[in-house]
């Protein structure tokens, strides 16, 4: 790539600012706007469900402002500023206040939004969900002084927080129409186990089941979740953690190709040369991965690509840290559509869960307990497998 105008990113995020800071880390020179729809201030996003229990409030998550990013990166940053339109014939974005930026090349970081469960009741609207720091400023308010939390959602952030919350002494109930927690990422035994130990914890379990409706409790003071099994909870706060959709509305209105998220190459390079995309928000091979390490992966290679020696990019085995201090758990799952079946060794200590193939090879594993200590051993066998 040879065009030295404006690189621009859309998004301050994890995959926004690791990319800025891996590209300037090859090209010191060229011209680098991000544009934020929010303070831009950069935090550790994975930090939020384990904040509560290590005694962290929210504006101790932040390692750097805006400015002390746009100094580092020698970047421009706008902030507070949203994205209204990609004019891609003219190279152009149009701002929600009027304002338009040139762009030479354009990345997307624009993440992965809440789902949201439709819900009757006069309380819908009360349901806090966190995919942000300005989010979870609102829940930590909101939690403030309140004892009982209801978690919509036993996947792995809703797992994380149920551990979170449990730990520092509030009364967790847990809601999901799966059989156990972790369902799309663990097997079986380790799922079991983490419920388990959470449970131990305290935590009240209702699965196979789900919010139906959320109303304002008689006396003002509460809420009151009807299941659709037909049983009632009380409770001061509801958090939905039932999953993340790719954002791809300015992508889509942009006339890109999108499916469940950013359709990509391995360039993460979208269906227009000029614009790429990184993140929550993309779709490559099928797949959408919206995990930590396949945000760095990618961002070292897509900032090379941008400096000028294109790269694609290929993840390595990438195991799934579940940060459940009850139950530390790790997962590598298995390539989807992979035949093959579980293995497991399984004690008090922990357990071992290999996904082996019809070939005899190793494809995935899932460690809980103490055997999380054979992370290392077990991704070195995948990639030599």
């Amino acid at each position: 790539m040879t065009d030295r105008g404006p690189l621009v990113i859309i998004g301050t995020g994890l995959a926004g600012y690791t990319l800025a800071r891996e590209f300037r880390a090859l090209d010191s020179e060229r011209p680098l706007l991000l544009v934020s729809h929010d303070d831009g201030a950069f935090y550790s996003k994975p930090m939020l469900s384990n904040a509560l229990s290590q005694g962290r409030d929210p504006e101790a998550l932040v390692t750097a402002t805006a400015e002390q990013m746009a100094e580092r990166l020698q970047a421009r940053i706008l902030t507070h500023r949203s994205v209204r339109h990609i004019d891609r014939a003219a190279h152009r974005l149009l701002l929600e206040d009027g304002e338009q930026i040139e762009y030479a090349t354009l990345v997307l970081t624009v993440g992965a939004r809440p789902i949201r469960i439709p819900l009757e009741g006069n309380a819908a609207d009360s349901v806090y969900s966190i995919n942000s720091l300005e989010d979870y400023r609102r829940f930590r308010t909101g939690l403030d002084g309140h004892h009982d939390v209801l978690i919509m959602g036993a996947g792995l952030i809703g797992c994380e927080f149920a551990n979170d919350l449990a730990a520092t002494g509030h009364a967790v109930h847990v809601a999901d129409p799966a059989p156990r927690p972790l369902g799309r990422l663990a097997p079986p035994p380790n799922a079991l186990r983490l419920l388990e130990r959470l449970q131990d914890l305290g935590v009240d379990w209702h699965l196979e089941d789900h919010v139906a409706r959320l109303s304002h409790a008689g006396s003002g003071a509460g809420l009151r979740a009807l299941l659709a099994s037909g049983a009632e909870l009380e409770t001061d706060i509801v958090l939905s953690a039932v999953g993340l959709r790719p954002d791809t509305r300015l992508a889509e209105d942009a006339g890109l190709e999108c499916n469940r998220g950013i359709v990509v190459d391995h360039l993460l390079r979208t269906t227009d040369p000029d614009i790429y995309a990184l993140g929550d928000c993309i779709e490559l091979d099928g797949q959408v991965l919206p995990f930590v390490q396949p945000i760095m992966v990618g961002a070292k290679a897509l900032a090379r690509t941008l400096a000028g020696e294109p790269t694609e990019v290929r993840y390595p085995p990438m195991p799934v840290v579940v940060k459940t201090p009850a139950c530390p758990t790790v997962v590598a799952p298995p390539p989807p559509d992979t035949e093959g079946n579980w293995q497991v060794e399984e004690d008090e200590a922990g357990i071992v869960s290999r996904f082996v193939d019809v070939d005899g090879h190793l494809r995935g594993f899932a460690l809980s307990g103490d055997r999380v200590r054979l992370r290392q051993a077990l991704t070195a066998k995948l990639q030599s497998d």
